[in-house]
């Protein structure tokens, strides 16, 4: 998934794709949009689904394409994004923009 994200590249492996139109990949889970990806910025998305799964790819995108060690985790049944360059935990909204 990150390697066609950073090739801007279609790819799609079991439950996961990643589509890439004008230098933008969008990358679904089981259909679902999680993560948008441009050159120089990233937009997360549930996808509707607040699962282990969803958190997984999208932790593993920003492992990648995020700031340092940015991440999602929950706490209290609520999810929440690690901004690592503020050293900041902040609730997590789906569609919120995070490089």
């Amino acid at each position: 998934m990150n390697n066609a994200i950073t090739a801007s590249k279609n790819w799609r492996m079991d439950n996961t794709e990643v589509i890439t139109e004008d230098n933008v990949s969008t990358v679904y889970l089981y259909g679902n949009k999680i993560a948008e990806v441009g050159d120089y910025w990233l937009r997360l998305f549930d996808g509707g689904h607040r699962t282990v799964t969803t958190k997984s790819r999208l932790n593993a995108i920003l492992s990648v394409h995020g700031c340092n060690f940015d991440s999602i985790f929950q706490k209290n049944f609520e999810w929440f994004f690690h901004d690592s360059h503020r050293s900041m935990d902040i609730p997590f909204e789906s569609g919120m923009d995070v490089a």
